[in-house]
């Protein structure tokens, strides 16, 4: 229950509101009603504190959480909330974000969660604009409205400010793809190299990086002659230091499928698995059987980290005189070569594991020239177009009467060079 009276000062009157926290702590709460202490502004001055009244929102306090709590210190609070109900690697990420863009931001501001407004985030994108392209803004402003989201949602403020805010425009994403003969010439000059079957997997089946090297030998039926990508190995800082963690999941629902084992690959695939064997054999206790049972490990059992192949791929191809492009660019180079023989979008968001078709679109539609060309045949055939041919005398004799001006082969519609330098 709020309650309230006017007090005046200065000859001004003033709003003096009385409310109980959820401690049972009895708080006041002052504002400036701007009207000179006379008759007539009594009756005004009554009636704004009614509505001041109606529309105050109480503070609250839940789990040790307050709305007049600095903003940067709630933000922590709500990481140890977060981090429970989502993946390692997003919370890793949003600890990133807190801790090397938000809390420097942020501190020396001292705003209360309560006290944050649209205009203060506003004014951090675009202090980050300076230095950051829009599509990092993007990521920030994702964090900020998640935690403020929880706030609003256990009534520790009552509107999500982020939500009032204008976010960057995303930038346009044109993604670099090798062709067909670009990714032979490739083929070769990566025979006999740690990079030769992880690259093979990622432009036959346009895999993410993490779900390449998440590939184990449960994986593959050799029977069925089937491929399920069902896990990933991710990179991510965890206190400060990079780690490598395993996860028995895909990015999305959608990540996870089964696609059928192309040409030579199962060929491929035993060959791997025949010289792991091996090697277990041989170097016996050295053996790291921490990343036993997948793919892509070294002869001693290590993990191919994520972060070393997409650094060294793209100078890899650089030393061999290729053109530079990023590991994840080879699965848009295989959703380009799917395009230009002919394969549906929608087929295509099902083989590259997108839970949206929309993203699929999006990305690869201006690559679907087939599309293109097959729309213009079918206009060509539902509407012909009259057998004709055109000429430069296009006015009709009509309006060379009505209109001699705009008769462009008449000597009034060509000024000379006199009249036009006067």
């Amino acid at each position: 229950m709020v309650s309230g009276h006017l007090t005046t000062q200065n000859g001004l009157y003033y709003i003096i509101l009385s409310y109980y926290d959820s401690d049972k702590k009895r708080h006041y709460k002052r504002f400036a009603t701007g009207l000179k202490v006379n008759k007539g502004n009594k009756r005004k001055a009554e009636e704004m504190l009614q509505k001041r009244r109606l529309e105050f929102f109480v503070p609250q306090n839940v789990n040790g959480l307050k709305s007049d709590m600095p903003f940067v210190e709630y933000l922590y609070a709500w990481l140890q909330v977060v981090k429970i109900r989502v993946k390692p690697t997003t919370y890793n990420s949003y600890v990133c974000i807190v801790e090397r863009k938000l809390t420097p931001y942020f501190m020396d501001k001292n705003y209360t969660l309560e006290g944050l407004k649209p205009s203060h985030i506003q004014a951090f994108y675009v202090h980050e604009l300076e230095t950051v392209s829009p599509n990092t803004v993007i990521h920030e402003h994702a964090v900020i409205y998640e935690a403020l989201k929880y706030a609003y949602k256990i009534g520790l403020i009552p509107v999500n400010m982020a939500t009032k805010v204008d976010r960057p425009k995303k930038e346009n994403f044109e993604p670099q793809f090798l062709g067909a003969d670009e990714l032979e010439v490739m083929f070769k000059a990566l025979r006999g190299t740690p990079f030769e079957l992880p690259v093979l997997v990622a432009a036959f089946y346009g895999l993410r990086r993490g779900e390449v090297l998440g590939l184990k030998w449960d994986a593959i039926d050799f029977d069925a002659c089937t491929l399920t990508i069902k896990r990933t190995i991710v990179s991510t800082m965890i206190d400060g230091k990079r780690e490598i963690m395993k996860q028995d999941s895909t990015k999305t629902k959608a990540s996870y499928r089964t696609l059928p084992l192309v040409g030579r690959f199962k060929q491929y695939f035993l060959e791997v698995k025949q010289s792991q064997e091996q090697n277990k054999r041989l170097c016996g206790s050295c053996y790291n059987y921490e990343y036993d049972g997948y793919i892509f490990v070294d002869p001693v059992g290590n993990i191919l980290k994520p972060n070393y192949l997409s650094a060294q791929f793209p100078r890899f191809l650089e030393r061999h005189g290729l053109r530079r492009i990023r590991f994840h660019d080879l699965r848009h180079s295989c959703a380009s070569l799917l395009l230009a023989n002919g394969v549906p979008l929608k087929s295509i968001q099902e083989w590259l594991g997108h839970s949206d078709f929309s993203t699929t679109a999006n990305v690869y539609s201006h690559l679907d020239y087939s599309a293109k060309v097959a729309s213009s045949i079918a206009l060509e055939n539902g509407l012909a177009l009259p057998n004709r041919s055109f000429s430069t005398s296009w006015v009709g004799s009509k309006m060379e009467e009505n209109n001699e001006k705009c008769v462009p082969k008449t000597e009034k519609c060509v000024p000379k060079i006199s009249e036009l330098i006067g």
